[in-house]
C-alpha cells in the first residue's frame, strides 16, 4: 500500500521538490490551507507541519494519521491535542543557528544601545560614547535543552559567564552552574541578560512573573525566545514603564500577531521581532536534515530508530 504524506507548510513546494526525488514510492501531497488539506486529510498516513500552524480541526480530521513530524523544536501545542497511538517527532537541534544568532543580535543591539546609535545616524549627529562589552557579563538561561545548551557555547566563546534554570538540573560544560527552577529569582538576580528558553507547559505558565521581574537588576535585559505565555505580560509591561529594567527584547507573545494596540509595542528600549527566532534562509534544509531520515525508517518499520520521538 502506497504511503501518503501531506506536507502542511507555507514553503511546502519547497519540501515537495526536495523530497519526492527520493522517495518516489510515496504520495506527497503539499499545501497550506484547509481548503487545499481537505480532499486528502482523511488518507494522510504522515504530516509534516509546524506544530502550532495546522489547524486543530482539520487534524482531528486525519483518521489514517500514524505519525506527525513537527518542523518545529518545540510540540507543545500538540501535547493534549494529538492522540496517543499516534506517533510525533519534533526537529529538536534543528534550530540552534538562528536561536542563538537573534539571541546574541539582541544582545548586541541592547548591551551598546544601537537604537541611540541609528537616531544618530538619522539626524546626520557624530555621537561617539564607550561601547559596554559583553565579555564579562552573566547570561542567565531559562530551560536547558538542545537550543540553550548551542546558545551557552556560544556565550562562553565571548567570554560570559553563563548560568541555567533547569526542571532537571545537572552539570554541562558550557554553564558555569546549572540551577532548579525553584532558584529562578536567586538566578534572575545574577543576570545581565536573562534568557527564556523553556518550553509552555501548565508548569511553565507565567513562569516568570513580577516576583522574578523584581528580583533583576534594574540595568539587566529580558529576552524571550520561548513562548509569550511564559512571560507575564502585564507584569513585564509595569515594570518597564516603573524603569526597573534596562530594556527587553521579545520575538514572541501570548497573542500572535501582535495586536497593533498592544502596549508592548510602545515600551522604551524594547525590541519587538516577529517570531522570527527559529526561521532562517535554511529552514527547509535544516529540518530535512532530521525529517528525510525519520521518513525512511518508518517506511522501513524501524521506529525505534526515529530522532527526536516525543512522548505524549
Amino acid at each position: 500500500m502506497t504511503t501518503k504524506v501531506l506536507i502542511y507548510s507555507e514553503q511546502a513546494e519547497e519540501y515537495l521538490a526536495q523530497l519526492k526525488p527520493q522517495f518516489p514510492r510515496v504520495e506527497f501531497y503539499a499545501a497550506f490551507s484547509r481548503e487545499a488539506a481537505q480532499p486528502v486529510i482523511a488518507e494522510v498516513d504522515v504530516i509534516f507541519t509546524l506544530a502550532h500552524v495546522i489547524p486543530r480541526d482539520l487534524l482531528a480530521q486525519a483518521r489514517s494519521l500514524k505519525w506527525l513530524q513537527s518542523m518545529t523544536t518545540g510540540t507543545d501545542a500538540l501535547i493534549g491535542v494529538l492522540p496517543s497511538h499516534i506517533l510525533l517527532t519534533s526537529c529538536r537541534g534543528a534550530h540552534g543557528p538562528q536561536m542563538s544568532e537573534l539571541a546574541f543580535l539582541y544582545m548586541l543591539a541592547l548591551n551598546r544601545n544601537f537604537a541611540r546609535m541609528l537616531q544618530a545616524q538619522a539626524a546626520c549627529r557624530w555621537d561617539r560614547y564607550a561601547q559596554p562589552l559583553l565579555e564579562g557579563k552573566t547570561a542567565v538561561i531559562v530551560g536547558v535543552g538542545y537550543l540553550a545548551e548551542h546558545l551557552a557555547a556560544r556565550c562562553k566563546l565571548f567570554g560570559m559567564r553563563v548560568i541555567g534554570v533547569s526542571g532537571k538540573p545537572r552539570q554541562h560544560p558550557d554553564f558555569d552552574a546549572i540551577l532548579p527552577r525553584t532558584a529562578l529569582r536567586e538566578a534572575a538576580a545574577q543576570a545581565d541578560f536573562l534568557i527564556l528558553l523553556v518550553p509552555y507547559t501548565a508548569e511553565t505558565h507565567r513562569l516568570v512573573d513580577g516576583a522574578v521581574l523584581a528580583a533583576m537588576k534594574q540595568t539587566a535585559f529580558l529576552i524571550n525566545l520561548a513562548r509569550g505565555g511564559v512571560l507575564d505580560e502585564a507584569a513585564f509591561v509595569a515594570h518597564m514603564r516603573a524603569g526597573k529594567l534596562a530594556g527587553a527584547a521579545l520575538d514572541v507573545f501570548t497573542k500572535q500577531p501582535l495586536p497593533a494596540d498592544s502596549p508592548l509595542w510602545c515600551l522604551p528600549n524594547v525590541i519587538i521581532t516577529p517570531n522570527v527566532g527559529g526561521h532562517s534562509d535554511r529552514f527547509v534544509e535544516q529540518t530535512l536534515a532530521i525529517a528525510v531520515p525519520n521518513l525512511r525508517a518508518f517506511l522501513e518499520g524501524r521506529l525505534g530508530d526515529m530522532q527526536n520521538v516525543v512522548p505524549h
